[in-house]
């Protein structure tokens, strides 16, 4: 027998859910977690999130005039970084509490140049075919449904745009899985705690990363939505990934 979910149920960490209690729940751990969010990062990769994004954003390689889609981009990491390139960057997110908490920083930073929307990933409210680059990271996990978010993300993209999603996945390394697998479920959520005051919020964010498709079966997902030339970019091993796509 299958092991996965009624086809009306998703997942929300280890647990199946309906579609709408899982946009309610992950609603709730974002607003609990806004304030702290990127304090947070620093402490769960020792620093290394910045790397990463530095690395996708390098990938995306934006550029003056371009109109760029930054979606679950809420305290604006991936938005600040690509506003220097001249492109004119929207930071969307469906949590307005971190969009609030991007807001400010944005304002600390001087930077005014980027626009402000809350949207939900599956559900755009813009037409077809206006971005040149569609951005996400760390947050195609949590929409409800991945491949409508997907979908999306090709609707809205012109032809010839590209799309770049950066998101933690399975490392392959022997030795390496078990022991990122320990730190994750027995320390992260005690560091939330410490933190951020809130376990439960970052237990979920780890189930999150298990449940979520495997390299293979998310580019085969891209791939579905429609784009062409998909490319998988592993980091330590997969425990992180670059996914990468163009609209034909």
């Amino acid at each position: 027998m299958s092991d996965m979910p009624p086809a009306e149920q998703v997942s929300f960490g280890y647990q199946d859910v309906a579609p709408e209690e899982k946009t309610r729940r992950v609603g709730a751990v974002f607003s609990n977690v806004a304030a702290k969010y990127d304090v947070m990062n620093d402490a769960m990769s020792a620093g290394m999130h910045r790397l990463w994004k530095d690395r996708f954003v390098r990938r995306v390689k934006p550029r003056s005039g371009e109109a760029i889609l930054d979606m679950a981009g809420g305290t604006g990491d991936i938005a600040f970084r690509m506003a220097a390139s001249g492109a004119a960057v929207t930071v969307a997110d469906i949590n307005q509490d971190m969009l609030d908490v991007g807001v400010e920083r944005a304002v600390e930073r001087g930077i005014d140049t980027l626009v402000w929307s809350r949207q939900d990933a599956s559900a755009l409210t813009y037409p077809d075919r206006v971005f040149d680059a569609y951005t996400i990271a760390f947050g195609i996990r949590n929409v409800t449904d991945v491949q409508a978010g997907l979908n999306e993300a090709y609707r809205v993209l012109r032809y010839g745009g590209r799309f770049f999603c950066l998101e933690f996945s399975t490392t392959t390394w022997p030795g390496f899985k078990e022991a990122y697998d320990l730190y994750s479920h027995q320390l992260v959520p005690r560091i939330g705690q410490a933190i951020a005051g809130d376990a439960e919020s970052y237990r979920y964010l780890i189930e999150s990363i298990r449940r979520f498709p495997s390299m293979p079966e998310f580019e085969g997902m891209i791939r579905k939505a429609g784009f062409v030339r998909t490319k998988v970019e592993p980091i330590l091993g997969g425990a992180v990934a670059i996914h990468s796509g163009w609209k034909a």
